[in-house]
């Protein structure tokens, strides 16, 4: 029996209890009873220690390398993953990405073993968290949306810092729209607005913060036209879209109150940061290019069914870019001509003829996504043409340069001229300095 011998704690408790059966101290029938095996298993377990020891009480397989275990190479290649590529990713999201890029399927558990053996740090512990008091979802899909944007250092060093506009469902948790911006801005939740309406997701009701974008800090002052329209208070663009989509606003007064989409910021900022990182994306377009396919990766993997199966869905209207648009009135004037942000613009109708409007009338121009331009008067789409402005003619003889002015010769008589020492008045005082400093200071 040479060598050690490393037995767990319920092969060692079998051993004092056949040496003492080996030695006839005890019966088969009163060993069996003490470790809780059938006579027969009792007897198979003494021959084979009398043939080859205690060593018999160790399981055969003991030492030896599992069949289906993670290789070495495979081992290596994860956690140089980890500090790379990979960095700051949760193990389950590197188990998926895994899968995904490398096509190596290692569960979760496995990685974190792989990570704590190599002395990698997993920055995604669960901590204890405070508890809240969570309201409850919207049964059905639709009902309610959360709007929002962050702002992130989404492609790390590789390019600007960038904010990322979105769009969540209060009852499945789906993602319905992103686009990123360089800054918060109206143009972003537009772009968000439109892939709702794109892919009939248009919500019924918007929970936002209170940001000018969404309401308006002066919406109590109304004009005179918006009073006789009967409007109750001044709306934001963003907030005049919602209104001719059918749609209500409702206000979050913190940021716990839209406590859904602040998280899906969080997992956003790591789940979309690392795998922007795989793909090499630099730029804000390659960056919302990418964003279709992950939104639909992303809500494969996290929505989940609502209560009420039926979707509570707004209709998506007609003239779809005459809603989702900026929409500013201007007066036209004579020539049917109208000014927009210092440029001269001509309206033409549908025949690309200069559209016949009265001085005054009013007009709405429409900037849409794409940056064009078109109008709106009196339900008609009119076409905006940029004026441009004609050259003044200037005369030849403008461009020469003035005679210079006659100074008298230094022989001339006035720089003889005496003046009388007797000054009686500031006037001749100041006469005599202003002649003194013209005819004498240069000489």
């Amino acid at each position: 029996m040479g060598g050690d011998i490393f037995l767990k704690p319920k092969e060692a408790r079998r051993v004092n209890v056949l040496e003492q059966l080996i030695k006839g101290m005890i019966t088969v029938s009163q060993a069996a009873g003490l470790l809780c095996l059938s006579e027969r298993q009792v007897k198979r377990i003494k021959k084979g220690v009398k043939e080859q020891g205690l060593s018999y009480l160790a399981h055969k397989n003991r030492g030896c390398k599992p069949k289906h275990a993670i290789s070495e190479e495979t081992r290596k290649k994860v956690v140089e993953l980890a500090l790379n590529d990979y960095k700051d990713a949760s193990c389950i999201h590197m188990s998926e990405l895994l899968e995904q890029y490398q096509h190596l399927s290692i569960s979760s558990r496995s990685i974190r073993r792989i990570l704590k053996q190599a002395d990698i740090t997993n920055i995604h512990s669960h901590k204890t968290t405070q508890c809240r008091r969570s309201r409850d979802r919207m049964p059905r899909e639709g009902t309610l949306v959360q709007i929002d944007a962050s702002p992130f250092n989404w492609l790390e060093d590789r390019g600007p810092k960038l904010n990322l506009h979105g769009s969540i469902d209060d009852a499945t948790g789906k993602i319905l729209g992103l686009h990123f911006e360089l800054e918060e801005c109206l143009l972003g939740y537009m772009h968000v607005l439109w892939q709702m309406a794109e892919n009939a997701t248009l919500s019924r009701r918007f929970y936002s913060d209170r940001h000018t974008i969404f309401f308006s800090p002066n919406k109590d002052k109304l004009t005179i036209e918006e009073e006789l329209a009967g409007m109750k208070e001044a709306l934001t663009q963003f907030g005049r879209m919602l209104e001719e989509l059918g749609a209500t606003q409702i206000p979050a007064y913190s940021p716990q109150a839209k406590g859904r989409i602040e998280r899906h910021w969080g997992t956003l900022q790591h789940r979309l940061v690392i795998e922007m990182r795989i793909a090499n994306i630099s730029t804000r377009q390659e960056a919302n290019d990418f964003l279709p396919g992950f939104i639909e990766r992303f809500n494969k993997r996290f929505a989940f069914e609502p209560a009420d199966p039926e979707p509570d869905y707004l209709p998506v209207p007609k003239g779809l870019d005459s809603i989702i648009c900026i929409k500013d009135k201007r007066k036209a004037s004579n020539g049917s001509t109208i000014s927009y942000h210092g440029q001269t613009c001509r309206l033409l109708d549908k025949n690309n003829a200069v559209a016949l409007l009265r001085p005054g009338s009013t007009v709405h121009v429409l900037k849409h996504l794409d940056g064009s331009l078109s109008a709106l008067y009196m339900g008609n789409q009119l076409s905006v043409q940029a004026c441009t402005k004609p050259i003044p003619i200037v005369p030849s003889n403008a461009c020469e340069s003035p005679k210079p002015g006659s100074e008298p010769a230094v022989s001339h008589p006035w720089r003889n001229m005496r003046i009388s020492k007797s000054i009686k008045t500031e006037t001749d005082l100041y006469v005599k300095e202003r002649y003194m400093q013209r005819y004498t200071s240069k000489y």
